[in-house]
């Protein structure tokens, strides 16, 4: 069965409400921004989000904020997004929020079927919350659980029509583990090449973890902060 889909309007079509989705990216560097406005634009409702933030108010996940189709955010960092705080204060929009090396740990393990490991962050902290405590080399240590989700939808610089994915520099971030821990992972490439054409050696994600695959259009790449000297 072929993975190539025509567009992300085709990709995210079976995604239902109340679904689990991991979005790859890291601020607004390597997001799916096809994905995320096919599912502003389908109106998809009462979404578990997983990503290392949300975006800003008017580009990236912060168009589903916007609209109202988050349940819930799962994330690290949401400081950049004016809408999010104002859900999260109001009692809108549940929110978890969990240290940015253990919510990347908690996806890689999942993908890789591992189903709990041990770390430091977070103890004596809301984090620990009731969580399992052992101690290793006389430091406490919290149990945290891997995490998968019903959709990973990531976005790669160049991918094969077998999946194979290759990024470009730090678009790499949470992209790559996501991807393998999603029950259906869609990719989104900025480039799409027959099979053979990748360079082995270069793929960070094997098609194996990917079912759907398209050649994403316009994308903006917006920078979410410009510094000058």
């Amino acid at each position: 069965m072929s993975k190539v889909v025509k567009n992300a309007e085709e990709a995210v079509k079976e995604i239902k409400d109340g679904s689990t989705i991991m979005f790859g990216g890291f601020g607004l560097c390597g997001i799916p921004e096809n994905c995320i406005n096919a599912l502003v634009d389908n109106n998809i409702q009462n979404l578990i989000c997983i990503s290392n933030n949300a975006g800003v108010d008017e580009f990236g996940l912060g168009l589903l904020l916007r609209k109202h189709q988050m349940k819930k955010m799962i994330a690290s960092y949401v400081g950049e997004n004016k809408e999010f705080e104002r859900q999260l204060l109001s009692g809108e929009l549940e929110v978890e929020l969990i240290p940015q090396g253990t919510l990347a740990e908690r996806i890689r393990a999942g993908g890789f079927g591992i189903p709990a490991f041990f770390v430091p962050a977070g103890f004596g902290t809301e984090v620990q919350g009731d969580k399992e405590i052992r101690e290793f080399n006389g430091k406490p240590h919290v149990m945290e659980l891997g995490m998968t989700a019903d959709y990973a939808i990531v976005k790669a610089w160049k991918g094969d029509e077998n999946g194979n994915l290759i990024y470009r520099h730090t678009a790499n971030n949470f992209n790559n583990m996501m991807a393998s821990a999603g029950k259906i992972t869609i990719a989104e490439v900025e480039e799409l090449v027959p099979v053979g054409e990748l360079e082995p050696n270069q793929i960070h994600t094997p098609g194996i973890f990917i079912q759907k695959i398209f050649k994403g259009t316009d994308y903006e790449k917006r920078i979410e902060f410009i510094t000058e000297q």
